[in-house]
């Protein structure tokens, strides 16, 4: 999916008071972190990630990695936080942070 400026601008505004869900660490991308990145993405829409790596280049590339494997949209990346979204089938308003 591809996003306008101001689709962008609205998600950055809706994330800017969330906490990161998933952080990645050292050990990079488990089974079990994609269930739970798929879970949250499923549950919350638009969430933010931490990539607890130093090198620049690797965090690109589990941000692209997690973005191909839950078919997600990278919406924005500051250092070490990425927000991405993946609208969900049936939304749950109590839990979505596009809804509330």
């Amino acid at each position: 999916m591809t996003l306008t400026a101001a689709q962008k601008k609205q998600y950055r505004a809706i994330a800017h008071s969330l906490s990161p869900v998933i952080i990645v660490g050292e050990k990079g991308l488990g089974e079990g972190l994609l269930q739970e990145l798929n879970r949250a993405l499923e549950d919350h829409e638009l969430i933010k990630i931490k990539i607890a790596l130093n090198d620049r280049d690797d965090r690109a590339a589990i941000i692209d990695e997690l973005c191909q494997q839950t078919k997600a949209t990278l919406v924005q990346t500051i250092g070490k936080v990425a927000i991405i979204l993946r609208n969900a089938e049936q939304p749950n308003p109590k839990l979505s942070n596009l809804l509330r």
